[in-house]
């Protein structure tokens, strides 16, 4: 069929999911050459690395294969403990730092957009309120940063809403805190949006018609994928992002056409966005003898049926 997504999206691939690499080792550069030959996908969204001479060669393969590159901020957040809304300031600044070294990354490899996250909800309504302040601070100091850095257009810096009760249990969180949180930065920077997960959607309750409905402009970027919340001794409960359709989990093609149709519907994909075109990015990760080939394969089928179907 005629891949007509084309004409209105850009599709990626988590790199750092699909092949896993959160602690940036292993073939980072083979395994992404292996996607950008792959021309259904059109954004690669990768971690900083520090390995030498990495991002230009990542930015290298971008710009020889057509690829466009995003960056992730999760792993080196996540992998330190680091939290942006951490009330003790030494512990914020370093997370705040982190962060600085992905948008340095971004400008290195000519991403237009780093994504990163909360840290954990304190759940007290005093404390959150006081980390909610606190988040603010570090999203807005991060984003003047990214413009003071920019020799163009600056780097845009994105929230990735995760769970609030389950797996990450993350202050963003859900979505009226999000876009609460979010009116606030803007207010102060304009490079600022929030990322939405279909994943992270059953954990946290929500649908995805009030989900868009209430974060509305400040929606900037997407990752589609699956959640399992059922069997807390399956390796893959929580956050983990298994294939669409593992047993026992909540998201495949039924699911993924919905979310697609609120997206058509709220107007996701005739926005203006940091990107060139409004991304919509796929985050699988194998388990047990899977392989990320024939997972990925696994996902392209999935969003190809799903697409007929629309």
């Amino acid at each position: 069929m005629t891949e007509s997504w084309k004409q209105t999206m850009d599709l990626g691939l988590v790199h750092f999911m699909a092949y896993p690499v959160i602690k940036d080792e292993g073939p980072i550069l083979e395994s992404a050459e292996a996607i950008a030959r792959d021309d259904f996908f059109d954004v690669l969204e990768v971690r900083r690395s520090e390995q030498p001479g990495m991002h230009a060669k990542l930015r290298a393969l971008a710009e020889m294969s057509g690829m466009r590159l995003g960056v992730g901020a999760q792993p080196g957040l996540l992998l330190n403990k680091l939290s942006l809304n951490d009330p003790d300031e030494a512990g914020r600044a370093a997370a705040v730092a982190e962060v600085k070294k992905s948008i340095d990354a971004s400008y290195e490899m000519g991403a237009a957009l780093c994504v990163c996250l909360t840290g954990p909800d304190p759940v007290d309504e005093a404390a959150r309120k006081h980390e909610v302040d606190l988040l603010v601070d570090s999203l807005v100091e991060i984003c003047k940063y990214s413009q003071d850095e920019a020799e163009d257009e600056p780097v845009w810096l994105s929230v990735e809403i995760f769970d609030d009760k389950i797996d990450k249990r993350c202050l963003l969180g859900p979505c009226d805190r999000c876009a609460e949180t979010a009116t606030r930065v803007r207010e102060q920077v304009p490079n600022f949006g929030l990322t939405y997960d279909l994943s992270h959607m059953p954990l946290l309750g929500e649908t995805a018609a009030e989900a868009f409905t209430t974060l509305g402009d400040y929606l900037i970027h997407i990752h589609v994928g699956n959640c399992q919340m059922d069997d807390t001794e399956d390796e893959t409960y929580g956050d983990m992002h298994p294939r669409f359709g593992y047993p026992g989990s909540r998201n495949d093609l039924p699911e993924l056409k919905e979310f697609v149709q609120s997206l058509i519907y709220s107007g996701y994909f005739e926005r203006e966005v940091p990107t060139v075109k409004p991304v919509v990015t796929f985050e699988v990760k194998p388990y047990g003898d899977e392989t990320s080939e024939m997972i990925i394969a696994h996902t392209k089928r999935t969003w190809r049926r799903m697409w007929a179907e629309l």
